[in-house]
């Protein structure tokens, strides 16, 4: 995961996942715009354990994070240098999530997540939708579906870790683990979609799992 090598910045082709565009709109009289991003909805899951009492995270690198760690002048280079930025800055420690990119159920979508992400194979019934937000509000404002599901190790039967070219690490922690996680100073590599998951865990579903 953090064998990274020949970063550049180029400009972005057509894109089946991103399409920017600007909004025009005349607001109280005034005429505005406002630039956007087309992209896909999603799903995203808080998976916990309950044989062993952890909660199932994916690490994975994620390219905006890295981005946003290098320096603007540097940016401006041929190619990035990866000793001076290593992969960790990109990093980022996540719920299990994917995007809605098929013409499915998103129950379904998230049902097939857990499996290629994690390796738990869950029944649709074992996944409770929570609610669902929506997420980027500055520039994109695409709906998220978030679900919970408790798993035991014998629902356990893939390896995990994505599936293509993806490379994710499925990494476990504990509820006190979690709670260093949401109470710490900062910046944390996880998005705002999963600390909020994170503290609804907490709040609603921790307390009986510490006895």
């Amino acid at each position: 995961m953090e064998d990274l090598k020949n970063v550049f910045i180029s400009p972005l082709p057509d894109s089946p996942y991103v399409k920017p565009f600007r909004f025009n709109y005349t607001q109280n009289g005034k005429e505005k715009t406002w630039d956007l991003l087309e992209v896909h909805d999603s799903v995203a899951i808080v998976v916990f354990n309950v044989s062993r009492k952890v909660m199932i995270f994916v690490k994975q690198f994620r390219p905006a994070i890295y981005y946003n760690c290098i320096h603007p002048d540097d940016r401006e280079s041929k190619v990035i240098d990866t000793e001076k930025y290593p992969a960790s800055l990109g990093i980022a420690l996540e719920m299990c999530a994917g995007i809605v990119d098929k013409n499915k159920p998103v129950e379904q979508i998230a049902q097939e997540e857990v499996l290629e992400e994690c390796g738990y194979n869950v029944s649709l019934d074992q996944l409770h939708k929570i609610t669902s937000y929506r997420s980027g509000v500055g520039v994109q404002g695409s709906l998220q579906t978030f679900f919970y599901c408790e798993v035991t190790d014998d629902m356990k039967t893939e390896q995990g870790g994505g599936v293509d070219d993806e490379i994710i690490d499925v990494v476990e922690k504990t509820i006190p683990e979690i709670e260093e996680m949401v109470n710490s100073p900062g910046p944390i590599p996880s998005p705002p979609s999963c600390l909020f998951a994170l503290m609804w865990f907490l709040h609603y579903k921790a307390d009986k799992f510490r006895k």
